[in-house]
């Protein structure tokens, strides 16, 4: 019997990559190739939609070849996102209307301002379970249809789609033009301030709060689901489930049961806890989201607490302050002393996230004296990462009513040993890192092959799991406790630095 693979196509915020997974979870093979990142104008992030399509179809068929296997060997397609980024395209001839609008552009700023006194806005997080803030698609597309002329009336009459980029993808996937399915899946369309989170369906007053055309929104279907087959880039393959990045993540590092919770760091970091099958309302400044759903199945929700600054942070030691050469080094130099020597670092570089969601705030180093290193700098680098997933997890743990027993992580920056074991001294829980390291892409390749029964169950799927690293709280409660202090003391100070003249 011929052996037969699952195929994921992850769309990141700066490459797109084609992983190809056996039947045990194993990488067999990966293309990966990077787009074009525009900034317009401060705060504006663009990429080119047709680009990131023709990357697609480079990188698929090549990690397929590179796997040495037919595209009759491919049991499913699954496709993981960067979330938010909002795209908009010509029913009839399948080009983009513009530049997508990246989830990180802060463009609409002065827009959400003016929502959040406009009639009906304190209805809008009950509902969809967002916060008003620049972070996500509604309001993109609102400033789409009000700033290109003759757009709403196109829209209006279906000739222009809106999607996330899995909608780009899957339409062109599935034929484009000719025939391309328009769908998105609960996680995407959750990120979008337009679903209902109960219902799983548009919501009819927040797309009137928007001002937002019905006809040209997708369809909304489920994570793993059997959408359609592909015509384009691997023909004949089943395309079979897609869900935004973090909750790919959630999924491929196995967290199914309420409780149990997985941190991405990376550029910016993404703490995502499984609450099950009702949406928990976040009081503590939380994203409340869904986390997947599995055809035939409720919806399983999630809490999510995005920071906007963690690797980014790194970047910045190397490449603003040139205080190290490469990333991996700030372990090291952090090494050569003890502790932080009662340095703090904030990075509020453009607002705090979750749980503060201060747009105002900017970034401080405070307790500065002549005793302070580089060392220590590196140190508070470091911590800040720690620090900042301490405050999302009290925040989960309040929400919830659950109390974290561990934490999955997976990312970049996972492989700096002294920043997990903070992790786990400042959670005062273990911090569990996996074997397999693609965590986003296992996750939409788990979806669609559950979808078409290559994998039986998601108990099955737990048994491909494989720890690889482990690290336990080893720090005083006490000290813990005084160092909290201090750091809470810190991210005050960054408030209100940015006032409104």
């Amino acid at each position: 019997m011929t052996e037969s693979y699952v195929v994921a196509i992850d769309q990141g915020t700066t490459s797109t990559r084609c992983i190809v997974f056996d039947r045990r979870g194993r990488l067999v093979s990966v293309a990966q190739r990077e787009h074009h990142q525009s900034y317009p104008r401060p705060g504006w992030v663009e990429h080119d939609a047709a680009e990131i399509w023709n990357n697609v179809q480079r990188v698929v068929p090549r990690a397929v070849a590179e796997a040495g296997i037919g595209p009759h060997q491919v049991a499913a397609v699954g496709i993981a996102n960067q979330r938010e980024t909002t795209v908009l395209w010509d029913r009839r001839t399948g080009v983009p209307v513009g530049p997508a609008i990246v989830w990180q552009d802060t463009r609409t700023d002065a827009l959400v301002k003016e929502l959040a006194r406009a009639d009906g806005a304190d209805a809008v997080q009950r509902r969809c379970g967002l916060p008003l803030a620049t972070y996500f698609a509604g309001p993109r597309l609102r400033w789409l249809l009000e700033h290109t002329p003759g757009l709403r009336e196109r829209a209006a009459r279906g000739e222009v789609l809106f999607g996330t980029i899995e909608t780009w993808l899957i339409w062109n996937l599935t034929g484009g033009p000719d025939g391309g399915i328009h769908i998105t899946d609960v996680t995407n369309a959750s990120r979008t301030m337009l679903m209902d989170l109960t219902s799983l369906a548009w919501h009819d007053e927040l797309l009137a709060f928007f001002g937002i055309p019905r006809a040209m929104l997708p369809a909304i279907r489920p994570s793993a689901e059997v959408y359609g087959t592909a015509r384009k880039a691997l023909p004949g393959a089943h395309l079979a489930a897609a869900l935004g990045d973090q909750q790919a993540a959630l999924f491929g590092q196995t967290c199914f049961r309420p409780g149990e919770a997985k941190c991405t760091y990376g550029t910016g970091s993404f703490l995502l806890l499984n609450t099950g099958a009702h949406p928990v309302r976040s009081t503590h400044g939380l994203i409340t989201t869904v986390g997947y759903q599995i055809a035939g199945e409720p919806a399983t929700y999630a809490l999510e607490g995005p920071i906007a600054v963690t690797g980014s942070l790194v970047q910045w030691f190397r490449d603003g302050l040139g205080l190290i050469a490469t990333a991996p080094e700030i372990e090291t130099l952090a090494r050569t002393v003890e502790d932080n020597g009662g340095c703090y670092i904030v990075p509020a570089f453009s607002g705090l996230f979750a749980p503060h969601w201060r747009s105002e705030a900017r970034g401080v180093i405070v307790g500065l004296t002549s005793y302070i290193t580089k060392g220590h700098l590196a140190r508070a680098v470091l911590e800040a990462t720690g620090w900042q997933t301490r405050e999302v997890v009290d925040a989960m743990n309040a929400d919830s009513g659950l109390a974290l027993e561990s934490l999955n992580v997976d990312g970049g920056m996972t492989s700096n040993n002294l920043l997990m074991q903070f992790v786990a001294d400042v959670l005062e829980v273990p911090v569990i890192r996996p074997m397999a390291a693609e965590t986003v892409s296992l996750g939409a390749a788990y979806a669609a092959g559950l979808a078409v029964g290559y994998w039986p169950d998601l108990e099955g799927l737990r048994q491909n799991r494989h720890r690889a690293a482990q690290w336990a709280p080893a720090m005083d409660p006490a000290r813990v406790a005084v160092e909290r202090d201090n750091w809470q003391r810190a991210v005050e100070r960054t408030f209100g630095w940015i006032r409104e003249r």
